[in-house]
């Protein structure tokens, strides 16, 4: 009885310790990895223990609650953002891990005609044939913002202006597509591969593409930041590449 006794209390003991080790890490993210977090973030949990909780956000306030002095225990964001946080001095000076890279796809309503977007020219001639294009805010994201430089680039600017509307994907864009309310979408691949009622035409063409580089890294105010390191580790590890690809992501370019 004695040995069964100490047997049950050395378990005990380790449950109680691996209880204490556990961590809530919080993370702060814009949209574009959302899909890939959704699939990885449980595998993470059950291997650690930990409980990771996040909030997404575009990019543009994600930057003013940083600024603000808002302390998540790390963030995702667009690599140059993140470069300029660490800049900062709100990032930690460890380097930042590149978890991948998103384009800008067009998509239409599932079951609608595919327009032709091989070439810039044909892109150019898809826009200005749309009754209705949605995308994100310029003002908001890094998607938007290239894509308000794209109709200057194209000599499009002011033939744009009555037929666009801004949304972001998950944040009515999508429906609106699906709905027929809107007719061309423009998003990163990751925002819209997986969702329903839509269908992914391709990416835009090269010279005028938006590559963004995912990166995250762990802010200088967390002072105990050994779980959410070891959840961008896991996120990074080659094992999971194949998820990334599955969520939109291409491997990361080399800095």
């Amino acid at each position: 009885m004695r040995r069964a006794f100490c047997l049950a209390a050395i378990v005990g003991a380790g449950t109680l310790g691996s209880v204490a080790l556990a961590a809530d890490i919080r993370v702060m993210s814009g949209g574009a990895p959302k899909e890939v977090l959704a699939v990885l973030t449980p595998q993470f949990e059950k291997q650690t223990g930990h409980k990771v909780h996040f909030t997404y956000i575009v990019i543009s306030a994600m930057q003013q609650k940083l600024a603000a002095g808002e302390t998540p225990d790390m963030v995702l964001m667009p690599a140059p953002a993140l470069a300029a946080q660490a800049k900062g001095g709100v990032m930690r000076e460890a380097p930042q891990t590149r978890l991948g890279t998103v384009s800008v796809s067009l998509v239409v309503r599932e079951g609608a005609p595919k327009p032709d977007i091989a070439t810039t020219d044909q892109f150019r001639r898809a826009m200005l044939e749309a009754k209705s294009v949605v995308h994100a805010n310029p003002t908001a994201t890094p998607s938007g913002a290239h894509l308000a430089k794209v109709w200057e680039t194209l000599g499009i600017a002011d033939a744009m202006k009555p037929k666009v509307r801004f949304s972001n994907a998950l944040d009515g864009g999508v429906a609106a597509i699906a709905a027929g309310e809107a007719e061309i979408g423009l998003y990163p691949l990751s925002e819209v591969i997986s969702e329903k009622g839509v269908t992914v035409v391709g990416l835009i063409p090269p010279e005028i593409q938006l590559n963004t580089i995912y990166a995250a890294g762990v802010l200088a105010a967390n002072a105990a930041p050994e779980p959410a390191l070891a959840f961008i580790r896991f996120l990074a590890d080659p094992s999971n590449a194949g998820h990334w690809k599955e969520a939109g992501f291409a491997p990361a370019e080399p800095k």
